[in-house]
């Protein structure tokens, strides 16, 4: 693999005009993803994700084999009753953003990450290129 590859990036679909339609009236069982930016630095890859309104207690950072999951979840719950306790206003909400990355390309056991601002920063060193220097064996 020549860098990071994103996965679960939604397309639109030309031969099937209805895709969207059908996603944002009967909903999609796939998450909705983050948005992020990734850098070459050369020997290393920046990948920064937004996820505002997440504490960092709400994100977790997964390897799987050479993939590299990124989840947060996040759920409010707020409540305003009367003197009678009956409700006047009760909202909640639950977000979750799930994103995966190919990471082959990673030394997955130097990577560090950092989360401020509502911004996740994942410090990911390249992997050392295998050695291509020719070498002629002697014929005994």
């Amino acid at each position: 693999m020549y860098g990071i590859t994103p996965f679960e990036k939604k397309t639109y679909d030309l031969f099937n005009a209805f895709h969207d339609f059908e996603d944002n009236f009967f909903g999609t069982s796939t998450f909705p993803s983050c948005k992020t930016d990734i850098r070459d630095e050369g020997d290393k890859y920046i990948l920064e994700a937004e996820l505002p309104g997440f504490e960092k207690e709400d994100i977790k950072l997964d390897l799987k084999g050479d993939n590299l999951v990124i989840t947060a979840e996040h759920s409010t719950n707020n409540e305003e009753k009367d003197n009678n306790g009956k409700y006047i206003r009760r909202e909640r909400s639950f977000n979750t953003y799930q994103r995966t990355f190919d990471i082959s390309a990673v030394d997955a056991n130097m990577i560090s990450a950092e989360y401020k601002n509502g911004i996740l920063i994942l410090d990911m060193p390249k992997k050392k290129a295998p050695d291509t220097t020719t070498k002629r064996l002697e014929i005994k």
